[in-house]
């Protein structure tokens, strides 16, 4: 009589505690399924990276003895369906209990703790080792607060786990250096090349062609280039403190037309696939630093951390705090559908070009590309909630739910009505020009809000202002710019909206 151990595509954690000590009386299994792959429609470049990555793990873990089954997306017994290929391995295998360690998307929670209520044998669920916090931590550590807001926690996190803290205080005497991380990168601090694995993934590719499945982006070569096994995340991870470390900080908020990564680390894949720990990377970035960071200043360290102890952590709790009604909330009741460009990165904006040409190349955009350019465009155009997710859990390869959801729905469409942000993150072009080169060739003049070459951004912010102000004019952060909108002319007012609503009517256009 066995245990059958069920490990999901985001749950490549080989430092697991189920991997130590005798195998002999375990079988893993692991599946690549339609239910997967047609859930939303994803780009490519993901799917192909998350079968890679589920591959090399399937075979380290036959090559540390375990006995373990793998369908691939065309096995023969494949049913494309987890529950049903689960009960078609307990049969087969005359399994006496099953195991599996917790979902990190509702959904699959749901299904898993249904399908176990249908069992005869015994089944049992396990921590997956990999954050820091526990579910529910964030919640309890809110319990009766008016405000959820991210730094507090951030704090506490950093007292608890001991990171950048002397004597309890804050090394450095800051707890944020936000307002270093906001820099304009002109050119001057060189850029390394950025480093790219060989994963041969044509098979993959070929597999995916042959069963018809729907995706987006582009893949024009054989090679998957993010880390798909810890050996790689490690081998990025210190190419990441070697080189970029040094700069991350200061640009983690720019953007630019020939810069696809700036300095930022490129293991979110691999971390959000469970192949590499935040604990692990923290702890990494630190000793480094400490080792040899003489020229490296607290600001860019705090910086990186801040974004996986503080803001990742923070998204997961408020994730399992808010589901599952937090999907389908909808504050600012936005109804448009997204612009055809999104496809097709087909626009005259050079910031949405590149932003969205980045995103169907590469299955990468930063996350103030996410937050300011494609998420502030589609919050200003008023679009539907619903559509905006699909597209952000589709397009990126590090997308899950769990930290997609939360960054689209609450940060970026402020759809939560202020649950994880305090404003809705929308600006005019002025706030792009200032953190990128995009406006320096755009057709669109970034200081106008009227005439056929103003900058599409500037009138629709204030239209949306004005659109939205019985919902969003009481917010202290936005009163500055009602009291602005106050004094705007009701002529001024009425062209800005002419202008606004002929792009948020044909968005394709521009």
């Amino acid at each position: 009589m066995k245990t059958l151990r069920l490990i999901l595509g985001d749950q490549l954690n080989s430092k697991h505690s189920w991997f130590k000590g005798d195998q002999s009386n375990f079988v893993y299994c692991l599946f690549e399924m339609r239910q997967e792959t047609d859930n939303v429609k994803h780009h490519i470049q993901k799917v192909v990276g998350f079968f890679a990555a589920m591959q090399e793990f399937s075979d380290h873990l036959q090559s540390q003895g375990c006995e373990l089954v793998y369908y691939t997306l065309d096995h023969k017994d494949n049913t494309q369906s987890l529950t049903e290929n689960l009960k078609q391995l307990i049969e087969k295998h005359t399994i006496s209990t099953f195991e599996f360690q917790e979902p990190d998307e509702y959904r699959l929670d749901q299904q898993l703790l249904e399908f176990c209520k249908t069992l005869s044998i015994h089944s049992e669920c396990f921590s997956t080792e990999h954050f820091y916090t526990k579910r529910q931590d964030l919640g309890t550590f809110f319990k009766d607060k008016k405000q959820w807001l991210m730094e507090n926690f951030y704090r506490d996190m950093r007292k608890k786990h001991d990171v950048l803290m002397v004597a309890n205080q804050p090394e450095g005497g800051k707890w944020n250096y936000d307002k270093s991380n906001r820099n304009k990168w002109k050119e001057k601090e060189s850029i390394p090349e950025f480093k790219t694995f060989k994963n041969e993934v044509s098979n993959i590719k070929r597999t995916i062609a042959s069963q018809n499945i729907e995706t987006i982006g582009h893949f024009n070569t054989e090679y998957f280039e993010y880390p798909i096994n810890r050996s790689q995340a490690l081998e990025q991870l210190k190419y990441f403190c070697e080189h970029l470390l040094i700069h991350f900080g200061d640009y983690q908020d720019a953007m630019h037309t020939e810069q696809v990564y700036l300095f930022h680390s490129r293991l979110s894949f691999a971390m959000n696939c469970k192949i590499i720990s935040p604990k692990a990377i923290i702890t990494t970035v630190l000793n480094y630093w400490r080792k040899h960071g003489e020229h490296i200043n607290i600001s860019q360290v705090e910086g990186f951390i801040r974004q996986i102890i503080g803001w990742r952590e923070y998204m997961r709790g408020m994730y399992w705090a808010l589901m599952p009604e937090y999907k389908s909330l909808n504050y600012l009741e936005n109804k448009n559908n997204l612009p055809a460009f999104f496809w097709t990165g087909d626009t005259k904006m050079i910031c949405l070009k590149s932003a969205i040409n980045n995103s169907l190349d590469k299955g990468y955009a930063h996350h103030i590309q996410r937050l300011m350019i494609t998420g502030n465009f589609a919050l200003l155009t008023q679009i539907n909630p619903d559509q905006v997710d699909a597209w952000y859990l589709g397009i990126y390869v590090d997308a899950v739910e769990w930290v997609q959801l939360p960054n689209t729905r609450g940060m970026s469409q402020f759809a939560d009505g202020g649950k994880i942000a305090t404003k809705p993150y929308v600006s005019s072009g002025s706030y792009i020009n200032k953190m990128s080169n995009y406006c320096d060739d755009c057709y669109y003049n970034k200081k106008e809000k009227i005439g056929d070459k103003a900058c599409p951004f500037n009138s629709l912010y204030w239209n949306f202002l004005d659109d939205k102000r019985e919902k969003l004019s009481s917010i202290f952060r936005m009163k500055m710019m009602y009291s602005l909108l106050n004094k705007m002319s009701a002529e001024d007012l009425y062209n800005i909206k002419t202008r606004a609503k002929d792009i948020i009517k044909n968005p394709d256009f521009f």
